[in-house]
């Protein structure tokens, strides 16, 4: 594969200098904040799929260049702007009501793998592979994956990636309990979509019940995890006496995707396009309704 990426994942340029490939800087990881907070409102979507754009990466990991302005800024500025701002979307990811599902296209180094640790289900492509790069860096995963990795894959495990920052292909991934499933490159959006269907012929309600008992206990001990599942339970019940739960056909997101209509499901899709070879993507959102919606 060559050089290996760092924190944001690297290729050489037409010049012979080096450009980064779908990093995450900030006015990406604001953009895709605030996609989130309008999914999160929106009743006619159901589940996200979030992917990369094109074949070549998912995410290779946070922007170095806005790092080193953040860091040169002094620890507080570096805290604020770069690390607090990872957490927040790592945090929203996880914890939105409605299940995101990344479908990992290519590298996902750094923050690129800190997201698929935070989503609560992963499709890889075969040829994707993950990293903790950022070692080489000098500093800890700054978006959670000091913390979520570990658990996820055990300690020695998640230590053994985090300490060598050595990539691990899909296969492994999925062995370690990484992503969910690994498929051939053409198929991977359509396994997304699958999924995502499974999960949304259920009742939002119930679905989002599901995702907030599981992320809330899971690193609970187990009696506190068990009240979480009781309440969950007790909403559940207290909201179908209510008559709020409609069973209803639902929509998924896909973020990136272009867009193909479906004869059951509404698409609302954010294609990230890089505007500069530092990464600098704006979000441009382009919806497609089912006929006669």
């Amino acid at each position: 594969m060559g050089r290996q990426p760092g924190a944001g994942g690297e290729r050489a340029g037409a010049d012979g200098g080096r450009v980064l490939v779908d990093a995450l800087d900030y006015p990406t990881i604001d953009a895709l904040l605030a996609e989130l907070d309008r999914i999160d409102t929106d009743d006619t979507v159901r589940a996200v799929i979030l992917t990369g754009a094109g074949g070549r990466a998912f995410s290779a990991g946070a922007d170095i260049p806005s790092l080193a302005a953040s860091v040169a800024g002094g620890p507080e500025r570096a805290l604020r702007e770069f690390v607090r701002r990872g957490h927040a979307l790592t945090r929203r990811i996880e914890e939105l009501p409605k299940p995101v599902i990344v479908a990992v296209n290519g590298l996902a180094y750094g923050g690129g793998c800190e997201i698929t640790e935070a989503a609560p289900l992963a499709v890889a492509a075969e040829h994707a592979t993950f990293a903790k790069p950022e070692i080489s860096l000098g500093f800890p995963p700054p978006f959670g994956g000091s913390q979520r990795l570990p658990r996820h894959v055990g300690r020695k495990r998640g230590l053994e990636l985090i300490l060598t920052g050595d990539p691990i292909p899909a296969a492994r991934a999925a062995a370690i309990g990484l992503v969910n499933s690994v498929v051939p490159a053409d198929e991977l959006l359509d396994a997304a979509r699958d999924l995502a269907e499974r999960i949304v012929r259920h009742a939002p309600t119930a679905v989002a019940a599901c995702l907030r008992a599981v992320t809330r206990g899971v690193n609970l001990p187990i009696d506190e995890g068990l009240a979480v599942e009781a309440a969950a339970f007790a909403d559940r019940t207290d909201g179908r006496r209510a008559g709020r739960d409609p069973a209803l056909p639902g929509a998924f997101v896909l973020l990136r995707f272009a867009v193909l209509c479906s004869a059951l499901l509404r698409f609302v899709v954010l294609r990230f396009v890089l505007l500069r070879p530092y990464g600098g993507g704006r979000a441009e959102a382009v919806a497609a309704r089912r006929p006669g919606r």
